[in-house]
């Protein structure tokens, strides 16, 4: 009863406060989205603005609440079909054409990747201040927003009470650097102290403000009461480093593992205006479905908070740190040249990576994410623009390896490894002109790579072996039911050009396209297939086999197949 009602007062809290190089298309596509280009390498968190009110501290520690369209947990995967129907697609009625092409046309340079080496811990801990020292502060809720944000239907300032044995607080940090050492030798300690040497407990929610940094150094544990209701704001720097941050059943002296999605859990939220550097570091047992209080999330403000806080996109590093018993491993929202390496992330519930909602620039490289017990290993979704998924190993997830989903454009998937997956390897939702590059896809229990109603989607030298259905599938779908479709537009189109790469023993074909607007083939090695039969295609490659088998196998030619002329059409009434 306490842990329900205690879920009721975070909502209630957080309702106050708070997807390389392309050349120019080949073929007669109708271009309604812009070119696609290189990303531009990010150069990294800049320093951000100051705060024009230091007392809106107290709206960001609630803006939580959420309900609205930024929180919604749903990704391309609810809406697609049983694997039995992907295995034979539909042969479409309307004819199309089958022709050879210049192989010249589709050279293309490998995609510039952005230079890791920057990245490091010792440049994250470069960027930390050396002074001055901070002070940290316990302040009533009651004097920093009114009685009303905590009253009415939701009884928001009841339910936190009864975590609290006295009126609401929260820990501030402000003007300058501390440490849990600090925080324990200023506070008392029933609120904040050491129960071991370098372990902390906080038992209050803690917000690091815009002119304060709070630096968990090497060696140090810092846990999160759950018992107590504790989590952590950054507004301003935080630093992790060689440390551990985890969620904190102090009643049982043990982690605060995951029970139940909607049971509240202490999580890390860092919002607009903020830097977070997490590197060489233990983050588990943080979050649960609240908005914004899935785990780690770095995270504008909610729309509503957004123009009154008038603060820059946050941003940080998370590196080489091992993630676990998250909600999500890490999101971000409307977050920008955010880097994400070397990493695991080993058994979390919904998602290991999330980036959302407008997030651009993002470097994800080099990390390890599996066994995500609900979805996906990787997932970018929603105008998650401009950015790297490089180098990564995403295997033995419930769902998907990596997903680009909901008009996520020029993105670089590029070097990963994914196999052991629940469905796809790699797919593609809604989301155009993406360049998919040298990516490994095996095992996977549907599909090695799956492309849905996105165009111009280019897939070179990618290897997909012994995938349960095909190596590479493309389709459209209606996936309007229970869809926002002024949030999230989308076209049932889909057009691909797959150059080299290997397909190689996978179950159902080694290419299945359904209804393409242009399918593009090049030197593609198709061997060793599962049917016994040899190479059989489905959907308009069944079709048309013969003829495509002749120039891409025969003649070692490149092939194009698009839907035939209008004038064809009428022709042949």
């Amino acid at each position: 009863m306490v842990l329900r009602r205690f879920h009721r007062w975070v909502i209630a809290a957080l309702l106050v406060a708070a997807c390389g190089a392309a050349r120019a298309d080949y073929y007669d596509i109708p271009d309604d989205e812009p070119d696609a280009t290189t990303p531009e390498v990010p150069v990294g968190p800049t320093t951000p603005a100051k705060s024009r009110s230091s007392d809106k501290s107290a709206a960001a520690i609630f803006d939580l609440a959420g309900g609205g369209d930024e929180d919604d947990q749903s990704d391309g995967s609810d809406s697609d079909g049983p694997a039995t129907a992907e295995a034979e697609l539909p042969v479409p009625n309307r004819p199309y054409e089958v022709d050879a092409a210049a192989v010249d046309n589709l050279a293309m340079d490998p995609p510039k990747l952005p230079d890791l080496s920057k990245y490091t811990a010792a440049a994250a801990m470069a960027k930390l201040p050396r002074g001055p020292k901070g002070h940290a502060t316990i302040e009533s809720m009651l004097d920093k927003m009114s009685f009303k944000g905590f009253m009415g239907k939701r009884e928001g300032l009841r339910e936190w009470a009864m975590r609290q044995p006295t009126m609401p607080k929260i820990i501030y940090v402000r003007d300058g650097v501390m440490t849990p050492a600090d925080l324990a030798r200023e506070l008392p300690a029933d609120d904040f102290r050491e129960v071991g040497k370098g372990v902390y407990v906080a038992r209050l929610p803690i917000d690091v403000t815009p002119s304060g940094t709070l630096h968990v150094p090497q060696g140090v544990e810092l846990r999160l009461s759950w018992n107590r209701g504790a989590f952590l704001v950054n507004e301003g720097k935080l630093f992790v480093s060689g440390a551990k941050l985890l969620g904190w059943n102090e009643e049982k002296n043990q982690p605060a593992w995951f029970r139940k999605p909607s049971e509240f859990r202490p999580f890390l939220i860092s919002w607009a205006g903020s830097d977070t550097y997490i590197v060489n570091s233990v983050i588990a047992h943080l979050g649960y479905t609240a908005s914004k209080g899935y785990g780690v999330s770095i995270s504008q403000f909610s729309p509503g908070l957004k123009p009154i806080m008038d603060r820059p996109s946050p941003s940080g590093w998370l590196l080489n740190s091992e993630l676990y018993d998250n909600w999500y491993g890490f999101y971000t929202y409307e977050a920008q040249d955010v880097v994400v390496m070397g990493n695991n992330f080993h058994d979390n519930i919904h998602y290991a990576i999330d980036p959302h909602d407008r997030s651009r620039r993002l470097i994800i490289a080099n990390n390890k994410t599996s066994k995500t017990r609900e979805k996906h290993g990787i997932i970018i979704s929603r105008e998650v623009n401009d950015s790297w998924i490089i180098g990564n190993e995403s295997f033995d997830n419930a769902l998907t390896g990596i997903v680009i989903d909901r008009k996520c454009i020029n993105t670089v998937i590029a070097g990963n490894k994914v196999y052991r997956n629940g469905s796809d390897g790699i797919t593609i939702y809604e989301s155009p002109k993406n360049l998919v590059w040298e990516n490994v896809a095996s095992g996977n229990s549907r599909h090695g790579i799956r492309v849905r109603n996105s165009t111009d989607i280019r897939l070179y030298n990618n290897v997909a072996i012994a995938n349960g259905l095909s190596g590479i599938y493309g389709h459209i779908r209606d996936v309007g039911q229970g869809r926002n479709i002024k949030l999230d537009p989308y076209q049932q189109r889909v057009s691909m050009t797959v150059v080299g790469g290997q397909l190689v023993s996978n179950g159902s074909s080694p290419i299945s396209v359904d209804a393409p607007l242009s399918l593009a083939l090049y030197n593609v090695d198709m061997r060793a297939p599962a049917r016994q039969l040899g190479i059989k295609f489905t959907g308009v490659l069944g079709r048309y086999q013969e003829q495509v088998l002749d120039i891409l196998m025969r003649k070692k030619g490149a092939v194009v197949i698009k839907p035939a002329p209008q004038s064809v059409l009428t022709n042949n009434r």
